[in-house]
């Protein structure tokens, strides 16, 4: 049997922080976000890799839930 999609939950993530100082794990981390400069914002699907990554870089970025 095949299991039932889950519904796709989209977010708006903006950096509101720099990335000067951070370890290089972080910087990679909002860099594969699709991040660059302050201010910069991305509208991803939320997926448990993504989510871990968010949960990394929670201290220098604004999430925000699209209806």
């Amino acid at each position: 049997m095949a299991k039932k999609a889950a519904a796709l939950k989209n977010v708006e993530i903006e950096l509101i922080r720099s990335v000067i100082g951070c370890k290089p794990n972080q910087r990679a981390t909002v860099r594969a976000l699709g991040l660059g400069k302050i201010g910069s914002k991305r509208t991803v699907v939320v997926s448990p890799q993504v989510s871990g990554m968010l949960r990394v870089v929670n201290h220098l970025i604004r999430v925000k839930e699209l209806s």
